[in-house]
């Protein structure tokens, strides 16, 4: 199968922008990836919290996160059928899942990284346990959140691919999966272009904000 021309690629997007169907289906993508997204990151942060400074966190949560880090989305498809059914709910869960293991794996390093010395400091002045949480862990193991972010945000719209390979009717993934069947590769070509463009996009954001919110990095590096 032969890649289309440049020209015949922008004329099949030209004509899925006039009649409005990009759109509808960029807007469930979107919509699937965005609440995924929030999901994993609510999720892999709280996991990752509870593990690196708990003990017995560490037990419980760990092993089984790197389990999971060991799986290919393609592969929990066939359980996220099984379990959830051919809905939105399984669409959604297979971000999640594929979203919080580098959310986690980061956070919960950079837990693991606190200098105790700031530890022993929060301890000599008398700090509580939710404190030393507040305002010396949380802040602490923000590079690493942002770092588990930018790799997350990426691994969103791969695990969407995946995800809208099941039963969909709308979003990106189910507009290549039917170009694919009628060897529409013009419309395929679209489809990777804009998933593309939705990872840069969603990098650039989530880099903006890490300046934002490591405004101390830049000025220690000047």
């Amino acid at each position: 199968m032969l890649l289309p021309h440049p020209v015949t690629v922008f004329e099949a997007a030209e004509k899925l922008v006039v009649n409005g169907e990009l759109q509808e289906h960029l807007l469930v993508s979107l919509q699937r990836a965005g609440t995924g997204l929030v999901l994993g990151v609510v999720i892999g942060v709280v996991l990752a919290v509870f593990s690196g400074i708990s003990g017995w966190g560490e037990v419980l949560v760990d092993a089984n996160i790197q389990i999971l880090r060991a799986l290919p989305t393609l592969a929990l498809v066939p359980l996220a059928i099984v379990w959830f059914g051919i809905g939105e709910s399984a669409k959604i869960i297979l971000v999640t899942l594929a979203v919080l293991t580098p959310v986690y794996l980061n956070v919960h390093a950079a837990i693991r990284g606190t200098d105790s010395r700031y530890l022993d400091l929060a301890s000599t002045l008398g700090l509580s346990r939710a404190q030393i949480i507040r305002r010396i862990i949380l802040p602490g193991a923000l590079p690493g959140f942002f770092t588990g972010l930018r790799f997350s945000v990426t691994i969103a719209w791969l695990a969407l691919v995946a995800s809208e390979q099941i039963n969909a009717s709308s979003g990106i993934g189910y507009l290549m999966t039917q170009a694919r069947s009628i060897s529409a590769t013009d419309v395929i070509m679209v489809g990777l272009i804009i998933y593309g463009i939705l990872g840069l996009l969603s990098d650039t954001l989530v880099r903006f904000l890490e300046r934002k919110a490591l405004t101390w990095r830049s000025t220690l590096g000047n």
